[in-house]
């Protein structure tokens, strides 16, 4: 199997990757902070969703056996999501799952006119930070640097070798 590398030139490379890790290190704070806050809990963020899916938030939020599974895996992802990312790890399928949690926080309180903002957050009409950082994970799975500085870079070179014992 022939793997096609991207070329970047170092100033390419030097951002994509301080990108990389400042969202990773994003998501591990995120994380962590809920982690270790043992009170917290995704009950108030999720009974406050306003939009289209505000429904479906609230049902989540309001069903307490369906909120501790959501509390858990949402702090367990942004741990090993931004763990990943900072450490260049199965960064394609984590900045996958990245967007798939950054989504869910944007539809469950789009800054769209006419809905509430949450206090503490800024002033936001259609893009906020979290539509931001979807868009730049979907960068770094179209301009991955993992496989240069990364640990991605030892995994690839392990599966080349097993291709070839086999």
């Amino acid at each position: 199997m022939i793997i096609k590398m991207k070329q970047y030139t170092s100033v390419q490379l030097n951002l994509l990757v301080i990108v990389r890790v400042l969202i990773g290190w994003h998501f591990l704070y995120e994380g962590v902070v809920k982690y270790i806050n043992k009170s917290w809990t995704a009950a108030g963020f999720l009974n406050n969703a306003e939009g289209w899916f505000a429904p479906l938030f609230k049902t989540m939020g309001e069903n307490t056996s369906l909120l501790g599974l959501i509390d858990h895996l949402n702090v367990a992802f942004q741990i090993i999501v931004g763990l990943c990312l900072i450490l260049g790890l199965f960064t394609k399928i984590n900045a996958w799952i990245g967007i798939l949690l950054l989504s869910m926080y944007y539809l469950a309180l789009p800054p769209f006119p006419g809905l509430s903002t949450p206090p503490g957050t800024g002033s936001y009409l259609i893009v906020d930070r979290n539509l931001i950082e979807i868009f730049t994970l979907a960068l770094m799975i179209v301009f991955p640097t993992s496989h240069i500085i990364g640990l991605d870079r030892f995994v690839s070179k392990l599966k080349r070798q097993k291709e070839r014992v086999s």
